[in-house]
């Protein structure tokens, strides 16, 4: 909940720049699940200083474009999970696994040899960094426990389920770190459970669960149908998502934009605020402020105002930055006209 209607932010990723990683390299390949040097340009001991500074160009872009919530653009990152799930312990990352993608396709994913567990926070330095360099609120993206459990090679483990409550585990106590190191949300990206809808009711919903158990902060968790760039259709409904209504997330980010959702589905939901997909990320063309506004009034018979948030479909890192700034833009336009039709 938050005092200003239709608040607007990004999903998590914002593009990161040409100069500082292989863009066409980047597009190319399926997102890695392992770790992708190969695709920075900027030589080792100068990137951890290059990637502070991408990272404050995209905080400043979304400032610019008049972002209510701002994340770090996830620039640090070759993939929004696998930044992540490379630096835990019970993990070989130099000699991966394989599993199949969400497209069916096989890619080399980590592989676990031992218990999943954390030496120390993975993200907290990151938060740390944004918090110190705006002030407006933030969000802090973390891969969840299910995403991650269908994303590695399970050598270790006696089930996937077990594999799913490991990774929960160190997620749970990653949001506890994060938000004691400023984040003002912390959202678990969840893609898989839209993928793999039996394995997430069967225990994926459970590890989600486990991982939220306790904390104390604003929760979002993040399903969708794929980076547009990659998966090109979109179905017209969710295979996983009246489930979540019921988890202790307080908001739920979907896509409805490229898919135009049926927003029916969102009157499962009558407490959580739902972060609304309004921006299309398969068409490189900017929609207008006023594209945007109906794609949000379209929503409103089935949820208040008051709890909605504003955001593109899913990542804008495969887009160009000009087309990503310009989408940004008529987002937070969109989200004043809406302001404006609200009664006093």
């Amino acid at each position: 909940m938050t005092t200003t209607l239709f608040p607007t932010s990004l999903v998590g990723s914002y593009p990161q720049p040409d100069w500082l990683i292989d863009r066409q390299k980047l597009a190319g390949r399926f997102p890695p699940r392992v770790r992708a040097r190969e695709l920075w340009r900027v030589n080792s001991e100068y990137l951890a200083e290059a990637q502070d500074d991408a990272t404050l160009l995209a905080i400043r872009a979304q400032e610019r474009a008049g972002l209510d919530i701002v994340t770090d653009g996830e620039i640090r990152r070759e993939s929004y999970s696998n930044h992540f799930a490379t630096a835990l312990d019970g993990v070989d990352i130099d000699n991966p696994g394989e599993a199949l993608d969400r497209s069916g396709h096989p890619n080399p994913v980590p592989r676990v040899t031992g218990p999943v567990t954390r030496r120390a926070a993975v993200q907290v330095a990151d938060t740390r960094y944004l918090r110190a360099n705006t002030d407006r609120r933030i969000k802090v993206t973390v891969p969840g426990p299910f995403t991650m459990s269908q994303q590695a090679q399970n050598d270790y483990y006696t089930d996937a389920e077990s594999l799913a409550m490991a990774y929960a585990e160190v997620c749970n106590a990653e949001l506890r770190d994060l938000f004691a190191a400023g984040a003002d949300i912390v959202q678990i990206d969840e893609p898989y459970m839209q993928a793999r809808p039996e394995n997430a009711r069967a225990f994926g919903l459970k590890a989600l669960n486990r991982a939220l158990d306790g904390v104390r902060g604003t929760t979002a968790v993040h399903i969708c149908f794929g980076y547009a760039a990659i998966i090109h259709e979109r179905p017209s409904g969710y295979s996983f998502l009246p489930e979540l209504a019921g988890c202790p997330a307080n908001q739920i980010s979907i896509e409805t934009a490229q898919s135009d959702l049926d927003p029916a589905v969102l009157a499962n939901f009558t407490e959580q605020t739902i972060i609304l997909g309004v921006i299309d990320l398969s068409d490189p063309e900017v929609e207008s402020a006023d594209v945007v506004a109906e794609r949000v009034r379209r929503t409103l018979p089935f949820i208040a105002p008051e709890r909605l948030v504003l955001a593109p479909d899913c990542g804008m890192k495969y887009l160009p930055r000009a087309c990503a700034d310009g989408k940004l833009r008529a987002m937070a336009e969109a989200a004043a006209i809406m302001r404006a039709e609200q009664p006093a």
